[in-house]
């Protein structure tokens, strides 16, 4: 297929910018009319998916909306009940099905998230402070010009920084993203094993463009169910946001204690958990060892499966990197998992605090999650429900995910092992709850045509 038109696209969709510091607004519409006024106002600030021939820019600013915000905006009805009912649910009403229960229900969510008040959520990501600041300030000077909308809170994030570098690792101390998809004519710097297997087990293709973008085919040769119109829907996506509490006082805690039972060591059973070494390097091609030649090149970091693991003697069968990308573990060269991608983008939030610093539960530390994908339900909403919270596609049960699932005390993750001295079976019992979910919704991310079409009061179902 041909190259798609970038400069109607939001920037955060087509590319992971890679800016060490981001901060997200969460606004309140107020009356319709000083809402469009301010989406028209901020249209040219939005950063497009062009590329940046000059060089990366200070910062870059994204917008996406909720169901309620589009209903505050008066979209016309006949277009609002075209929007995929999960979406038009959002997430909270959605807890009992993600599993966002105990710790992780709404109620225990931060205050902005306990009543469906955020419409809009602007992303801002940015090489300093100074220049979020200066994007901020530029946004609230078209809040306070047409009193279209009201800030009701912020999140600040940012990478850690070692040795005056931005860095990809997250609170526990691991190397994070790794795993985003290739999509057929998203233009990336190709890497084998992040779009999706072929026949032969061997080679590595692009997935559809309607996996990330609506208004293409996707990867069955449909359309993804889309809102009315159609110019409304083509080039946008959906996101899913969602604030994720890192208990690391209790994971330093757990692993100190486990590792002592365990004959392989603390660095490798943390490596077993999450299925790559603390520098990123997978253990499926490094059982034994961290190994930054694989870690550091983009031909190795990706490229592997499990077709020949199935037992999960090497990567364990719960291992986190396994069970919410499983590759071709479930067999056919992968196909079953192909509808189920999603896109990954956030960063840290929070203080850093290095391994042998004092580190407390109550800090407010974690990562902002956020996934985009065509569908909700198809695609994260699946594998949050089934790859996350519940084992069974795995052949393990009723076990959580080791890192995400919410366990309560109760969780249980298994090691398979061999016979080697180095490499034995151990099992994990009382698992607590490493991550908590803190609130989050689902946004809708619109074309710059669309968010024209918005702005202007043109959007026409008919």
């Amino acid at each position: 297929m041909s190259k798609l038109n970038a400069t109607d696209i939001q920037g955060f969709v087509l590319r992971g910018y890679n800016l060490p510091m981001a901060r997200y607004l969460f606004l309140r519409l107020e009356d319709p009319k000083r809402a469009c006024d301010l989406i028209r106002r901020l249209l040219s600030q939005i950063t497009t998916g062009q590329r940046w021939d000059g060089g990366k820019p200070p910062s870059t600013l994204n917008i996406g909306f909720t169901f309620r915000g589009l209903q505050r905006l008066e979209l016309p009805l006949a277009t609002l009940i075209t929007f995929p009912v999960e979406f038009q649910q959002g997430m909270r009403q959605r807890a009992e099905l993600l599993g966002d229960t105990g710790v992780n229900a709404p109620d225990h969510w931060d205050s902005l998230w306990h009543e469906d008040h955020v419409h809009v959520w602007l992303g801002i990501n940015g090489q300093t402070v100074e220049a979020l600041d200066v994007c901020q300030a530029a946004v609230q000077s078209a809040l306070d010009e047409t009193g279209g909308a009201t800030l009701l809170g912020t999140q600040n994030a940012a990478a850690e920084v070692v040795n005056g570098k931005p860095t990809t690792s997250e609170h526990f101390g691991f190397t994070d993203g790794f795993g985003n998809p290739e999509y057929l004519g998203v233009e990336r710097s190709s890497q084998p094993g992040q779009g999706k297997l072929l026949d032969d087990g061997k080679t590595w293709a692009p997935l559809a463009t309607g996996e990330l973008l609506l208004g293409y085919a996707d990867e069955a040769g449909e359309l993804p169910v889309a809102p009315v119109p159609h110019l409304l829907a083509a080039n946008g996506t959906f996101m899913v946001y969602r604030k994720l509490h890192q208990n690391l006082a209790t994971f330093r805690t757990w692993l100190d204690r486990q590792s002592t039972l365990y004959g392989g060591g603390k660095e490798k059973l943390a490596a077993k958990l999450i299925g790559r070494w603390r520098d990123g390097t997978p253990i499926e091609l490094s059982p034994d060892k961290a190994d930054a030649s694989i870690a550091q090149d983009p031909n190795r970091s990706t490229n592997f499966t499990y077709g020949a693991d199935a037992a999960g003697t090497r990567c364990p069968m719960g291992a986190h990197i396994r069970r919410v990308h499983p590759r071709d573990a479930f067999g056919f060269n992968g196909r079953l998992i192909n509808r189920r991608r999603i896109t990954r983008r956030g960063l840290p939030y929070g203080p850093f605090a290095a391994e042998g610093q004092p580190a407390a539960d109550t800090d407010d530390r974690g990562v902002i999650f956020m996934a985009l994908n065509v569908s909700l339900s198809r695609q994260f909403e699946f594998v949050q429900q089934q790859w996350v919270q519940y084992g069974n596609d795995s052949r393990l049960g009723n076990d959580k995910d080791v890192l995400m699932g919410n366990h309560g005390g109760h969780g249980r993750f298994v090691v398979q092992g061999d016979t080697s001295p180095s490499n034995p079976p151990f099992v994990c019992s009382h698992l607590p709850d490493f991550v908590e979910l803190r609130g989050g919704d689902y946004f809708f991310l619109p074309s710059i045509t669309a968010l024209g079409m918005i702005a202007l009061g043109l959007v026409d179902p008919r």
